[in-house]
């Protein structure tokens, strides 16, 4: 990320009335922060995301004499190469229900077809409806209703078959 496009999402932030946004991409983490009053100045910080290194323990022996010995426990990971995800196009809270008495727009087995509202992402009191892309069964549901959601977070993954 260049400088030119982090100065456009200052003025992006500063101008949509948001609080706070923090963006993660790649080695660079991001936090903008602003004021509603708008007499401070909007403040920025901008971090290299520390490089993920090894590190050696050296064993340390037990104070009992007894050893103790676990096994970790592998749990087969789930392959969900095979189902397509469907993301946030934004950020803000999600529903998964039209309204409080309302039933939930999908649940996992539904089969929604494309252009389908999954969802509803309210952001900046606007709620926008979230239409699937794709046609196919719900196999897993990835965020609880009236949760905060990012950018490009994924929110469902559908069995496209």
């Amino acid at each position: 990320m260049d400088l030119k496009e982090i100065q456009n999402l200052i003025k992006f932030v500063s101008n949509s009335g948001v609080a706070e946004v923090k963006l993660e991409t790649g080695d660079v983490k991001i936090t903008i922060r602003t004021t509603l009053e708008g007499n401070s100045p909007d403040i920025t910080y901008v971090q290299q995301a520390p490089m993920q290194q090894a590190i050696q323990a050296a064993p340390v022996a037990p104070a009992v004499a007894a050893p103790v010995v676990a096994t970790p426990v592998e749990t087969p990971a789930e392959d969900n190469s095979k189902y397509i995800t469907i993301k946030s196009p934004m950020i803000g809270t999600l529903y998964r229900k039209p309204a409080p008495d309302k039933p939930m727009f999908v649940e996992v087995g539904s089969t929604i077809n494309k252009g389908d509202v999954v969802c509803v992402v309210e952001a900046m009191k606007l709620f926008n409806e979230i239409e699937s892309e794709i046609s196919g069964k719900i196999v897993k549901v990835l965020v609880d209703d009236s949760s905060p959601v990012e950018f490009d977070q994924p929110l469902f993954l559908v069995d496209p078959s």
